[in-house]
């Protein structure tokens, strides 16, 4: 809803019928059904199993193998990875890490306070890049890359022009979004903590990455060593089980708030920072809810590791242009499935369903409402990747004036 001076969108909530936890919910008289509140029982409990199994495993291969990775005897090359000292890749790495999730939360506070125009800039800034890309394409005499470039600038310029009387709307949303934060502060804090929940598995992920390099390598009788690599198999296995735990962590934070917001809309004075709201919700997500959450994490994890696998055959030259199709397919894959399972986790979030079930009901959801809900979400998240873009730019900038100023990282 627009405010009367139809400069500003203000906040409207829905009509207090209820936590939808208290009690079911019937349909509505529309051509749309409802969600209701499911029977608490356990989801989808066996993709929980095979987090927790991941979870061990790579853990256990990071203790087992990965201290040899990081033996940096003097004047030796026997007990390390081409003598290369991996504690300052590390420390660099925790540095930057700390300024990101700094600057996350800076950046909050910054969408919070100027939603509207975020989404404007936004907007301008995605349609802008593909001119850049034409133009640059011109410039270095790529002919046929400057044509797709204007092709998209175009397609953007189009695309703006129908959305920009949407940007209200839009706006409208994410001023929701982020007043249901403020109210409810405490998520805030889990979205920090699972940051660093993130963060930290990644320090643990590469550490078993180089333990199980480590054992590629071999030393010879003059004391030089040779590492073979490691197989595709082997790396097929290890992607999965990074993206696995990184889209449960999201999902996970995704699934919580969407039961926090949910709440605060029927009964928004039964909001706090540390409310009850935030607390049961949280149980759920971590319980009842956590096999769906790991199902759809799963399916999106196996083909961000094909992904990767077909990005690396074409960097090393073994599939030539057979692997640059395949990581094309794979990333609109990629980008349809992650985008299914933003819709479908709400689902969870709010109602218990299970993943499969969420599905049915976001399908139902999209064929009764046509694309306005698409378009407002697509403003929506331009505003995120551009904020995105900000933080990755000002966290690796970060690094590399820590690494110049510090000299952390000392090569072979």
């Amino acid at each position: 809803q627009r405010s009367e001076d139809m400069s500003t969108p203000v906040v409207v909530h829905g009509t207090s019928i209820g936590d939808p936890y208290a009690s079911s919910t019937s349909g509505t008289p529309s051509d749309f059904t409802k969600g209701e509140r499911q029977p608490t029982q356990c989801r989808d409990p066996i993709f929980a199993v095979l987090f927790y199994i991941n979870i061990a495993a790579i853990v256990g291969v990071a203790a087992a193998l990965g201290p040899g990775a990081f033996d940096n005897t003097s004047g030796s090359n026997s007990s390390n990875t081409g003598g290369i000292d991996y504690a300052g890749y590390v420390a660099s790495v925790v540095i930057s890490g700390c300024i990101a999730v700094g600057l996350s939360f800076l950046m909050l506070l910054v969408m919070m306070r100027i939603p509207t125009l975020l989404i404007k800039v936004s907007l301008i800034f995605v349609v802008a890049l593909s001119g850049v890309w034409a133009v640059l394409a011109i410039l270095s005499g790529q002919i046929f890359a400057a044509i797709i470039g204007v092709v998209f600038f175009a397609l953007g310029v189009c695309y703006a022009r129908c959305v920009w009387h949407r940007i209200p709307f839009a706006s409208a949303n994410l001023l929701t979004a982020c007043s249901a934060v403020r109210s409810n502060c405490g998520v805030t804090i889990q979205a920090i903590f699972s940051a660093v929940l993130a963060f930290g598995w990644s320090l643990v992920w590469i550490v078993a990455l180089l333990g199980v390099y480590e054992t590629s390598c071999s030393t010879d009788a003059n004391g030089n060593q040779t590492c073979g690599g490691t197989s595709y198999g082997v790396m097929f296995v290890l992607f999965i089980a990074y993206f696995f735990t990184h889209q449960v962590i999201q999902n996970t934070l995704h699934v919580i708030v969407a039961g926090v917001v949910g709440t605060w809309w029927y009964e928004p004075e039964s909001s706090g920072c540390c409310s009850g709201n935030i607390f049961s919700s949280s149980i759920r997500a971590l319980t009842t809810s956590f096999g769906s959450i790991c199902f759809g994490s799963l399916i999106v994890a196996v083909i961000q590791a094909l992904r990767q696998l077909a990005n690396q055959a074409r960097a090393e030259g073994d599939a030539g242009a057979l692997a640059c199709v395949a990581e094309c397919i794979l990333a609109c894959i990629q980008g349809i499935v992650e985008y299914f399972n933003k819709w479908a986790y709400i689902y969870v979030g709010l109602y218990g369903y299970s993943y499969l079930e969420a599905g049915r009901n976001v399908i139902t959801l999209f064929k009764n409402r046509g694309w306005e809900a698409v378009i407002a979400d697509d403003l929506v998240g331009n505003t995120l990747f551009l904020v995105s873009i900000v933080v990755g730019g000002l966290s690796g900038a970060a690094a590399l004036v820590v690494e110049l100023a510090g000299n952390f990282i000392d090569g072979p």
